[in-house]
């Protein structure tokens, strides 16, 4: 009894450890600031875990946008197939400190007018 409470136990650990190193700071971002970004192309959206992301293409210049987990994007009425390459959206996001193209989408307003969270 001892030895599996003893294995239940290191398991536990295992798991907790796991997913506390796989999860970020969000200190990349610069959330004081919110930036627009108008008729931008989709060329990519990975509806995945632990963060999905889009890749939009304005001016020639690929910018990336981290979004919240598929459980909380779903919630919000995310699909997988919510975007698809070739969309023209509207983004609202926070800028990565780094000044590279990118960072936390806050909203993305889709082709057909609906405005979505992705925080």
């Amino acid at each position: 009894m001892k030895k599996n409470y003893i294995l239940a136990l290191a398991l536990g650990v295992a798991v907790v450890a796991t997913d506390a190193e796989a999860h970020h700071s969000f200190s990349m971002f610069d959330q004081t600031k919110v930036l627009p970004i108008k008729d931008a192309k989709v060329t990519q959206f990975r509806f995945t875990n632990p963060h999905s992301f889009i890749l939009v293409e304005k001016d020639g210049q690929i910018y990336v946008m981290e979004c919240n987990s598929i459980n909380l994007m779903t919630l919000g009425g995310w699909k997988h197939n919510t975007l698809k390459a070739g969309d023209k959206v509207d983004l609202i996001y926070y800028p990565l400190r780094n000044g590279k193209p990118g960072g936390m989408l806050k909203t993305i307003t889709l082709p057909n007018g609906k405005t979505l969270k992705a925080w």
